[in-house]
Order: C-alpha cells, then sequence, then structure tokens
C-alpha cells in the first residue's frame, strides 16, 4: 500500500511538471508491484483525471494554460480513447506493454534532440490569430513571461489540433496513458507551444480524454481499485508539487528532464516486459 501510494505521488509530480498524465509511472509501477498486464493498464487511469485536474487549476492561476488547444485536442482525443480501450482487450498485454516503451523511447529522444536546438515558440502577435517566432534561450525573465502569457491566447489550426487530439486519445485509450507523451512532443515541435504553457494545456487535454478511457475500461472489469484509489490519493498533491517545480524551471531545462527521464522509463519499461516472457 505504501508502495503504491508512492507511485501515485511520483505520477502527480510527473503529471505537474510535463502534462504527461503520470500513468507513463504508474503503470510500470504497479506492474511491479504485483498488478497484472491489465490491471496495469486499467487502474491507472483513475488517477489521472484528478491529477491533471489538479495541476491545470495551478497553473490556470499563472495564466498559462491554452484553453482553445486543450479542449479542441481533449474532445477530439475523446472518441479514439474508447476505441483504443475496447481494442486494448483484443491486443496481448505483453505487447502493448512493449509498445508503449517504444512510444516513450521515441518521444524521450525526440526531445532531447529538440535541446540542442534554440528554443523558438510561436507566439501571438496584434490579436490571437496572428504570429510571432520568440526565442526563449535569448528571453529574459520579463520577455519569457509576456512570450508565455501571448503564447497562452495563441489560436493554433484547428486541423492540426484536431489530429494531435486524436492520435493522443487512441494511445490514451490503448495503452492506459494519459496522451501527453503524444501531445508533448507534438505541442512542442510541430506547433513550436512553450514548454510550460504546452504542459498547462495538455493537462486539459488528458483530463477530458481520460473520462471515456475510464468508463471503458471499468466496464471491460480491467480496474483494481485498491490500486486506483492509492494511486489517486498520491497524485493530487503530487500534481500541486510537480506544477511548482515546472514553474520555477527554464524551457530548456524542462526539455532536457522531460527527455531523459522518458528515455530511462522507455529502457527500464521495455526490458523488464521482455524478461516477463
Amino acid at each position: 500500500m505504501v508502495g503504491v501510494f508512492g507511485v501515485g505521488l511520483a505520477s502527480g509530480v510527473l503529471s505537474g511538471m510535463f502534462g504527461i498524465g503520470g500513468a507513463v509511472l504508474t503503470t510500470p509501477g504497479i506492474r511491479v508491484l504485483g498488478a497484472s498486464p491489465l490491471d496495469a493498464i486499467g487502474s491507472t487511469v483513475p488517477p489521472i483525471i484528478p491529477g491533471a485536474v489538479s495541476g491545470t487549476w495551478r497553473y490556470s492561476r499563472e495564466r498559462l494554460v491554452n484553453w482553445r488547444a486543450g479542449l479542441i485536442c481533449g474532445l477530439a482525443g475523446s472518441a479514439l480513447a474508447v476505441g483504443g480501450a475496447l481494442v486494448s482487450d483484443l491486443i496481448n498485454p505483453h505487447l502493448l506493454m512493449l509498445f508503449t516503451a517504444g512510444i516513450l523511447l521515441y518521444t524521450g529522444i525526440s526531445t532531447l534532440v529538440q535541446v540542442r536546438r534554440h528554443v523558438v515558440v510561436v507566439v501571438a502577435a496584434e490579436g490571437p490569430d496572428a504570429e510571432v517566432e520568440v526565442d526563449l534561450s535569448q528571453a529574459g525573465d520579463g520577455d519569457d513571461r509576456a512570450a508565455l502569457e501571448a503564447a497562452a491566447s495563441h489560436r493554433h489550426p484547428i486541423g492540426r489540433l484536431t489530429a494531435i487530439g486524436a492520435g493522443a486519445g487512441a494511445l490514451a485509450g490503448l495503452l492506459g496513458l494519459g496522451g501527453g507523451v503524444v501531445m508533448m512532443p507534438a505541442f512542442t515541435q510541430i506547433l513550436r507551444i512553450p514548454m510550460k504553457v504546452a504542459v498547462a494545456s495538455s493537462l486539459v487535454a488528458v483530463a477530458i480524454f481520460s473520462i471515456p478511457a475510464l468508463v471503458t475500461h471499468v466496464i471491460l472489469g480491467h480496474v483494481n481499485w485498491a490500486f486506483a484509489l492509492l494511486l489517486t490519493a498520491g497524485a493530487v498533491p503530487g500534481a500541486q508539487i510537480g506544477s511548482k517545480i515546472t514553474l520555477g524551471a527554464t524551457d530548456r531545462m524542462l526539455r532536457l528532464l522531460f527527455g531523459v527521464f522518458v528515455v530511462v522509463l522507455a529502457i527500464v519499461y521495455g526490458t523488464a516486459e521482455i524478461l516477463s516472457f
């Protein structure tokens, strides 16, 4: 019980820091603590919602949430989250775990590659639909804050947001992840959203499309509530801690930490699952 609560707390910190929902840690974490593969997928979904809401509330107070991006991605991913959850019942759960490790590895490496470049982001200028590029690696504290608030009000193309949300939602349902591992690199690399705004906006979408994924997994009997409730108890305060860390860090440092963490997790995750065959 202490171990599961600790995993939930750590996942909440990661959720608040990186906007990833936290299941990238809770799924392998409770797997190590004795959960079956399907329990490890389904039981990690309930903590995602309160953890994401807790983190979103903290970022909204700082005016860093791009509500349009978060809501469109969340709504686009909701239907596919249900489909992904249904498909998960038809695929070998060990293969699902290995596929998750592959997704994590790609996300981590792509983020680390980006760290080597200048942190150039797109923000609003002269109205929410106009764009201007800002290099955060050269910005001071005042300019950095202004760029972040402008990015939170920028209107990105609805087609791109819909595609990103749909892909993230499908993986959220299929793998029991919050979907943030797809949205974060898409937000920062495709849409060039600053890391802090990307984290805040990702949490909005994660909360939305985790709801249908949760309902589906409950109906299918994939949720072990002993695991789920302990994880939730840790995730909510953990998200507050994680968001506080992110608000005090630089954009480049956040990308580096996110990339390193995800690569290490992917290697450990994949190796452990291969050895379990």
